[in-house]
């Protein structure tokens, strides 16, 4: 094994969005990029390995790999996630099952199977890309909203855990962004006439604001900037609005905020 000489970046869910803007932002700054997703398209000189995050085996092997070949490991974006969308009435188990193994164990997957090499090459740091939906949970993404919340959650105790030993952890919370993730979300309208036509009448909102959105490349540039800049903060917003709600809504009693939520969706 020949050690390389670059700084050694793993991103999940580099194939789109996020994801493929931030491994590509990494790469042009002379990074070595890994792109650990089942999409085949990442950005140009960017290494891919086909690997479903939820499965704790293929993760291991996939790091060991990357190490194998490495000699070192210095950063890790846990990227990759899905959403779905409907009533927590409606929504089956399997899907939410399915939700929770790719949003929150996948990245706890990455993270486990990283940790010892980042901690034995003295450090490194591991960036976490949560949702503005982990602190304005939205109707009808309930499961969504539950998985970044655990998400953020997870990653700050984490990042408690292991500052003595030189890995330092950052969350993004993203808002709405213009990406492909509005089309693949999993949509069911489930008991609709029951709710009076406010499931599809809330997640057409929600996708009419992301339409509306940031781009990827701005969000990937917030990322990148938390994965590289000096004392990176715990938790940050992604656009200058949600920042500033998040910090508004500290103030506020939750009935308030929650209400506000309930009617803009």
């Amino acid at each position: 094994m020949m050690p390389s000489d670059k700084l050694v970046a793993i991103v999940t869910g580099a194939g789109s969005g996020i994801g493929y803007e931030t491994a590509k932002l990494l790469r042009e700054m002379d990074m070595e990029v890994w792109d650990l997703s089942r999409r085949e398209r990442c950005a140009e000189g960017v290494n891919h390995i086909n690997c479903d995050i939820s499965d704790e085996d293929t993760v291991k092997t996939a790091v060991n790999l990357i190490y194998q070949k490495t000699g070192h490991i210095d950063l890790v974006i846990n990227n990759a996630g899905f959403g779905i969308s409907g009533s927590v009435e409606f929504t089956q188990a399997e899907e939410s099952e399915r939700l929770i193994r790719v949003n929150l164990l996948g990245a706890d997957n990455v993270t486990r199977a990283c940790l010892k090499y980042l901690r034995e090459g003295g450090g490194g740091r591991i960036v976490f890309v949560s949702s503005a939906a982990a602190a304005f949970p939205i109707p009808f993404q309930a499961w969504y909203s539950a998985s970044k919340a655990a998400l953020t959650a997870y990653a700050l105790a984490l990042r408690n855990e292991v500052k003595p030993l030189g890995i330092e952890v950052a969350v993004m919370l993203p808002g709405d962004i213009k990406t492909g993730f509005t089309g693949s979300r999993q949509k069911q309208n489930r008991g609709d006439d029951i709710y009076s036509g406010r499931i599809e009448k809330g997640v057409a909102a929600m996708e009419r604001d992301e339409i509306n959105g940031m781009s990827a490349a701005y969000a990937a540039k917030q990322v990148v900037r938390a994965a590289t800049r000096r004392n990176p903060p715990p938790l940050k917003c992604i656009g200058p609005k949600y920042g500033l709600l998040l910090f508004v809504s500290r103030f506020l009693p939750a009935r308030f905020v929650n209400f506000i939520l309930g009617r803009l969706y």
